[in-house]
Formats: structure tokens, C-alpha cells, sequence
């Protein structure tokens, strides 16, 4: 298998801790242990003995898992480390060479790098800026075929921060069962929404349906590297031996601090935290736009502490961003990185003040290339 360089990997993992402001993470700022445990649950992290934990994830943390998808028991969870390993291994293990898969785009690229690797056809279905960054699902219908074995889906999504109506899900589960189809719904963000209640998982809409969820966006726990997949107890069955090629298990420590953050009472203590740094961040965000509308325009995220912002001067995405590093110490991810020039990706969930200074920084490279364009 040869990998495609997976850009916007690359250059977070390079320059998000030698920037002075980073403003590429898409989730919000994370929270320490003392903000969400209690004295003497450190005391007892502190005490456990640092061994192999169950690779599949303990039963106690699968079935917290469990509990937040109705209908589901503990056969219905894998425990994985991070998200990023659960999408690796529904692709790993669902992906033969000549399959097609249907992937919305734009969106978190290591799928779209994955299916690509695994020698299936991806089938980009394109989010509509002019639609409110929606599906069009007459195109939608023309790209499934009897050979697309996979929909992917990001919801809410990255990085746009839309968030697919019932009616959109709707039609995702009538297409898919036309011809059988899994749906991949990868729900990271669930729980990080601006406006509206909680977004709706396609859980239950179902029978052949995998969610990828996990930690480190709407709860702010990135550091704790757990995520998980839920789906069908025989399709949980088949992925868990693909664990055992690459964690083998979830760390320790993170499977019981995973414990402590799910339990009800922390879960939505972290969350309302999560809603609330967005909620505010963005009127900031929103504010520093709307000074300067004849550069960007963008459509509002409902979910997620991101924006996904067009901008007018005619310049690549990557060699501006480049240029924010390099003169200004900031990072933002270029709109090239999601197959979209002319876009930037603006993360707002870092503290206040911070992301007032980055957004200074970003502002004086564009008002510095302003002047240059005229």
C-alpha cells in the first residue's frame, strides 16, 4: 500500500507547536485533569498500575459507549485510540481494491487518503456553498452504484461546520439502502454545536451503519487519545482483529479517564463548556469578519469551532498560509488542503485573547497583500 501525503497533517504536525499562534485545531481549548476530576479520582489515576488494558476497550467504558446510542450494548463498541484509528480500521478492513466509495467532500482527508490507498474509486459528493455548504442528492444518487460499498460522511462536518438536516439523512439512508451500502458517519463534532440542540447521529436510522466518535473534538480532550466505533455486533466483531496489527489496545490511563468524562454528569459539564467557548469565540470571530467583508465571505458554522472562510485576493491557499508562518508565526489551514483554493480553515476555540491576537496577525498579512494587489 503507498499512502498520499496528507497535507494538512503534515503541516500541523510541522509548524502548530513553533507558530506563536495556531489557530489550525478544530476543536476547543483543551481542558486538564483538575477541571474535570475529582480529588479523589486523581488520587486513584495516580494508583493504577500501568499495564495492557483490554484491547477492544473495558467493558465499563463500552458500555458508557453504548449507553449514548439507543438499542446498543457493549458488542456494538471498539475502543480505539483516537478516531483517526477507527477510521483506519473500518477502511483497512471494509476496502478491497475495485470498490467505490462515495466521500463528502470537503472534508477530513485521511479517508479520502485511506480509500485511495486500499485501491477502491472515491467519488467525491460535493457540499454546496450556494445550499448552505448541503448536499445536492440528485448528484448524490447518480454516484452510488451496486459497487459502492462505503458513504462517508462527516456530520457535523469539516470544515465547514454545517450540519446535515433530518431530511438530508434521510436521503443518505434511502440511497445507501438501494444498493446496500454502509454509511460511515463520523461524529466527531457531535455535541459542539453553536446553534440548535444536539446534532442527531445516524445511529438507528440504519442496520448498515459505523459511527466514529471519540474525544477530542466536542470534549475538548484531544490528549486522552481515545475515540471509538460503534456499529452492528458481527461488523465489531470482524474489526477487532485488525486492532491487534496496529495499538493493540487503548491506553490505561485514557481508558479510565474516558470513564470519567462520559459518566453523565461530567458529560455534560465538558460539553456545556465546549458550547460555550464556541458560542462566544465566534461573535469574535464573527466581528473580525465582518470588518473586513470585501476579503472574505463565508456562511456561519452551526456546529464546531471552525469556519471555513472564502477570501478574495487571488492567491494559492497554501502559499498564503505559508507566508503567515513564515511572517507572522501563525498557522491557519489552507482551503487547497480540502481540495478548495481560494478557502482558509480558521479553528476559534483557543482562549479569547490568543485568538484575538492571531486573528491581528492574520489580518495584518491580508491587509499587507491588499496593498500589494492594488
Amino acid at each position: 500500500m503507498k499512502i498520499e501525503h496528507f497535507k494538512m497533517e503534515r503541516m500541523q504536525s510541522t509548524w502548530e507547536n513553533e507558530v506563536e499562534y495556531n489557530l489550525s485545531e478544530s476543536g476547543v481549548h483543551p481542558l486538564t485533569l483538575r477541571e474535570f476530576l475529582s480529588g479523589d479520582e486523581l488520587l486513584e489515576v495516580q494508583d493504577i498500575a500501568l499495564g495492557y488494558s483490554q484491547s477492544n476497550g473495558t467493558p465499563e467504558l463500552r458500555e458508557q459507549i453504548a449507553g449514548l446510542y439507543p438499542g446498543a450494548s457493549p458488542d456494538n463498541v471498539l475502543a480505539t485510540s483516537g478516531s483517526s484509528e477507527a477510521n483506519y480500521l473500518i477502511t483497512w478492513s471494509n476496502i478491497e481494491p475495485g470498490d467505490e466509495v462515495v466521500f463528502m467532500m470537503p472534508n477530513y482527508m485521511q479517508m479520502w487518503g485511506l480509500v485511495r490507498g486500499f485501491g477502491a474509486a472515491l467519488k467525491p459528493l460535493w457540499l454546496k456553498e450556494s445550499l448552505g455548504w448541503a448536499p445536492d442528492f440528485d448528484e448524490l444518487r447518480t454516484l452510488v452504484t451496486p459497487k459502492t460499498k462505503l458513504i462517508i460522511v462527516t456530520n457535523p462536518n469539516n470544515p465547514t461546520g454545517a450540519v446535515l438536516s433530518g431530511d438530508s439523512m434521510s436521503a443518505i439512508v434511502e440511497v445507501a439502502a438501494r444498493v446496500g451500502a454502509w454509511i460511515v458517519a463520523d461524529e466527531i463534532y457531535q455535541g459542539a454545536e453553536r446553534v440548535g440542540k444536539a446534532t442527531p447521529s445516524f445511529w438507528g436510522r440504519y442496520d448498515r451503519t459505523i459511527i466514529v466518535n471519540g474525544l477530542s473534538k466536542a470534549y475538548g480532550l484531544p490528549g486522552v487519545r481515545i475515540g471509538w466505533i460503534v456499529g452492528p455486533k458481527e461488523l465489531i466483531a470482524k474489526t477487532w482483529p485488525y486492532h491487534d496489527y496496529t495499538t493493540i489496545s487503548p491506553s490505561i490511563l485514557s481508558d479510565r479517564i474516558a470513564r470519567i468524562a462520559l459518566s453523565p454528569v461530567n458529560r455534560e459539564k465538558i460539553l456545556g463548556r465546549t458550547r460555550s467557548i464556541i458560542q462566544k469565540n465566534f461573535s469574535l470571530l464573527e466581528s473580525w469578519l465582518n470588518k473586513r467583508a470585501e476579503l472574505f465571505s463565508y456562511v456561519p458554522p452551526r456546529a464546531g469551532a471552525i469556519a471555513f472562510i472564502r477570501y478574495a485576493l487571488k492567491a494559492n491557499s497554501t502559499e498564503l498560509v505559508t507566508r503567515l508562518i513564515n511572517e507572522k508565526s501563525t498557522l491557519i489551514v489552507p482551503g487547497d488542503h480540502f481540495e478548495m483554493d481560494r478557502y482558509l480553515r480558521i479553528g476559534f476555540g483557543s482562549e479569547p485573547a490568543y485568538l484575538e491576537h492571531g486573528l491581528a496577525r492574520v489580518g495584518e498579512l491580508f491587509a499587507e497583500l491588499k496593498k500589494t494587489a492594488r
